[in-house]
């Protein structure tokens, strides 16, 4: 990054470099990745859903919930079963074996995220975690018309 950037600009770059480590150091200390364990803990929470209500809940495209969904399936962690009445909508449940991952995968984001707010008190998370939401705010308001 240039010196020459204004402060704000350093600000939205050092964000986005942060995005941009988060993602892949997650997935290498979890074992999982986000998307992954968002699509785990919504199926966590209740016994059987259809495919396209799950899509909507994790607010993940389509495609991307049908190729995590079958490497899910091929690992033993979900099951999915046409609609009997429907052929065209398709339950998700989790195994067994998924239901015991899930509990191991969010252990381990407990200890991604105390790694990641190492250093910092009760106050200062509780301030950083208001300033990021206005500055998601911000960005959702953003009109690239504008």
């Amino acid at each position: 990054m240039s010196n020459s950037c204004s402060e704000e600009g350093k600000i939205v770059y050092r964000l986005y470099e942060i995005s941009k480590q988060t993602s892949p150091k997650f997935e290498r200390c979890t074992g999982i990745s986000q998307s992954r364990l968002d699509l785990l803990n919504k199926l966590f929470k209740v016994d059987e859903i259809s495919q396209t209500d799950l899509q909507k809940e994790v607010n993940i495209d389509h495609a991307a919930v049908t190729r995590h969904l079958k490497q899910l399936e091929e690992k033993g962690m979900i099951t999915r079963r046409k609609n009997p009445a429907d052929n065209r909508f398709t339950f998700v449940r989790l195994t067994a074996e998924g239901r015991e991952r899930i509990v191991a995968y969010q252990d381990e984001k407990q200890r991604f995220i105390s790694k990641v707010l190492a250093g910092f008190n009760e106050m200062e998370r509780s301030s950083l975690l208001e300033m990021l939401t206005r500055i998601q705010d911000n960005v959702k308001n953003i009109d690239p018309n504008d």
